[in-house]
């Protein structure tokens, strides 16, 4: 090709490529213009916009682009390989059941350890309500009832007797809350004291007494503070002191003259265990002093007594046998003696372990089965479901 034939040619590609750019708005740098020029074909004008405004969003160079792609393609498996860190505080868990750790219902620990929460991981917490004695109800015989109240003191005998009959159904209320504890061992990783407010209500009901409206004969109401502190002393044979404790005792009929009896006592008291099957727990006493005025029952201390041993034999996780002697402290014995079988009737979850609700069968003999017969020696023979939380 000549240079002559080679110029002709570029010119006319150059050409050719100057008339495509005028004649195609999407590459003319005017081409807004000429769709403005399409005034008389409005559809054909916003079409014509429309595309040319597509065609600026494109205009980044493709180098650009792909370096923005390859951009986003980096970040995305990034992402997808780096795993999301845990959050920085775990979330809660609520359960309404304690962990085992944490459990005043536990096997693996001891009985009283249960009862009293003497150490951390038998601690069930403050403010929640537990049972304290049995709860139960039951039908009760016995050799005499006490149709005429009385006391050594001349206006505390009851104006005329009720005709009482000595079969009569018996109620008892008993719970606890323990509302302070680590008072004195403070943040010890084992032992934990603990403060108790406990109620015990019993009530005499003559239930088989149609004749009289079947009235409650009495109701005794018992409200105490206790203060329980974790022991832990090895005795002989195999014993163990596990806790003592101090208690301020109220117990009262709730009645006006010339009904009433009431005392008040600080009681001392201490608990020991031998294994799974055996626990003892004492109480000496002292009782509050009161004026003559105010004073129902004097002599309430010589008869119901001044001390009390109780002991506990459970043969097997159905079974437990109980022997309870009050004495007087003094040379005239007077006090009571108690013996008690109870036989646990259900299972709590199929799986053999005995649930609370219990067979209560229970011989009193001696003074003070109730206030009212604090000086009336009585022997009384119950039978009743009982429920006990141990």
């Amino acid at each position: 090709m000549t240079p002559n034939h080679a110029f002709i040619f570029i010119a006319a590609c150059a050409a050719a490529t100057w008339a495509t750019a005028q004649n195609d708005p999407q590459t003319s740098t005017s081409g807004w213009q000429q769709c403005s020029d399409l005034s008389s074909d409005d559809t054909a004008r916003l079409r014509c916009f429309d595309h040319w405004a597509a065609q600026q969003g494109s205009q980044p160079t493709p180098r650009v682009e792909a370096a923005s792609a390859s951009s986003l393609a980096a970040d995305a498996a990034t992402t997808a390989t780096t795993p999301v860190p845990p959050p920085a505080v775990e979330p809660v868990v609520i359960t309404m059941v304690a962990p085992a750790v944490h459990d005043c219902k536990n096997p693996r620990f001891s009985e009283l350890s249960r009862f009293w929460e003497l150490e951390a991981g038998s601690d069930c917490g403050t403010f929640g309500i537990r049972g304290y004695k049995p709860i139960s109800l039951s039908v009760i015989g016995s050799d005499s009832v006490n149709t005429q109240p009385d006391s050594i003191l001349p206006d505390h005998r009851a104006a005329s007797a009720v005709d009482y009959r000595t079969t009569e159904a018996r109620i008892q209320l008993s719970i606890r809350t323990k509302i302070a504890q680590g008072l004195m061992t403070q943040n010890q990783p084992l032992k934990r004291d603990s403060l108790w407010f406990a109620y015990t209500q019993q009530s005499n009901w003559q239930i088989f007494s149609g004749d009289l409206s079947r009235p409650f004969r009495t109701t005794d109401h018992e409200p105490e503070l206790i203060y329980i502190y974790p022991t832990d002393l090895d005795l002989p044979g195999d014993w163990r002191m596990r806790y003592t404790g101090l208690s301020l005792n109220h117990q009262s009929n709730g009645q006006p003259l010339p009904l009433s009896r009431s005392w008040n006592r600080v009681i001392l008291m201490a608990g020991l265990e031998n294994g799974a099957q055996f626990q003892v727990t004492g109480k000496l006493w002292y009782r509050i002093p009161e004026g003559a005025a105010s004073d129902d029952n004097p002599d309430i201390g010589n008869l119901i007594g001044r001390a009390e041993l109780s002991g506990q034999w459970s043969p097997n996780l159905k079974n437990t046998f109980g022997l309870t002697v009050r004495h007087s402290l003094r040379a005239q014995a007077n006090g009571s003696v108690k013996l008690e079988w109870l036989r646990k009737l259900n299972d709590t979850d199929g799986s053999g372990k005995p649930g609370g609700l219990q067979l209560h069968t229970q011989l009193f003999s001696g003074y003070g089965d109730s206030l009212i017969d604090y000086n009336r020696r009585r022997t009384v023979l119950g039978v009743g479901l009982s429920l006990v939380d141990w």
